[in-house]
């Protein structure tokens, strides 16, 4: 009865153990650095910013790696629309999940404060303003979500292959879907790229009504990065594409000489 009792404490206390989710990495480094631009018509209206850095803070004791993106408006856009975006997440270095996610956003005057704790730990996040919601261990941010979908199989994909992970935006769990859709080889500012081409499977109720509305090109190498995304709105096209990279893990082997 004795060793029946331990071996029943035992149980109950290692079902409480978290395993968390490891990915295997191959697309990025900490010392990356993209640079995108963000166009309108034939004008710039701004540019985003994404640097992968190192850094001592940890999760649940665990390694970090420290994301920065960054976001402006243009030119004359500033007197139109100005934007200053800012957003940092720590991500898990065998996960890449996010531990801790800070937003600040100043869109046109239209301010956005948030610092979410993500307690992968405890199945919970804290969103720093006294609530705390129920997680599923590894769910995605905003930023995180960008480097994480690197990490995905793109390997002998079939057209229509669906892939599809958790995020955690604005207090709420999203499933997020994108669609593998085939290959293209696209020409941008920095030249021709062969590319995989995805769309979002778009959900009801979300702003973009059609799976057509955004495209976005991946490179169709081991560094699978988003080259040019497209999408459609109300008042004409919006484009962000890449004009600069640095401290890539690999050769950017997609780029058509």
């Amino acid at each position: 009865y004795l060793f029946v009792l331990v071996g029943g404490m035992f149980t109950m206390t290692s079902s409480k153990e978290v395993t968390y989710p490891t990915v295997v990495n191959k697309a990025f480094q900490i010392g990356e650095k993209l640079r995108y631009r963000v166009t309108y018509g034939f004008m710039d209206a701004g540019e985003a910013v994404l640097e992968l850095k190192s850094t001592t803070k940890k999760g649940a004791n665990r390694e970090l790696m420290h994301a920065v993106g960054s976001g402006r408006t243009l030119g004359g856009f500033n007197a139109f629309f100005k934007v200053v975006d800012s957003y940092e997440t720590f991500l898990d270095k065998k996960g890449v999940f996010p531990w801790f996610f800070v937003r600040r956003v100043d869109e046109g005057g239209y301010k956005i404060n948030q610092d979410y704790a993500f307690k992968h730990d405890k199945y919970k996040v804290d969103n720093g303003k006294g609530k705390e919601f129920k997680i599923p261990v590894g769910i995605q941010d905003m930023i995180s979500s960008f480097y994480y979908a690197r990490t995905l199989n793109f390997k002998d994909m079939k057209k229509g292959k669906t892939f599809e992970f958790k995020c955690f935006m604005d207090d709420e769990i999203y499933n997020l879907k994108i669609k593998y859709v085939g290959d293209e080889t696209i020409t941008i500012r920095k030249g021709k790229f062969s590319c995989h081409k995805f769309v979002p499977v778009v959900q009801t109720g979300r702003y973009f009504k059609s799976e057509e509305d955004v495209n976005f090109w991946v490179t169709n190498d081991d560094n699978k990065i988003p080259v040019l995304v497209k999408a459609k709105i109300p008042v004409g096209v919006v484009k962000m594409h890449l004009v600069e990279w640095s401290g890539l893990k690999n050769e950017l082997k997609s780029k058509v000489k």
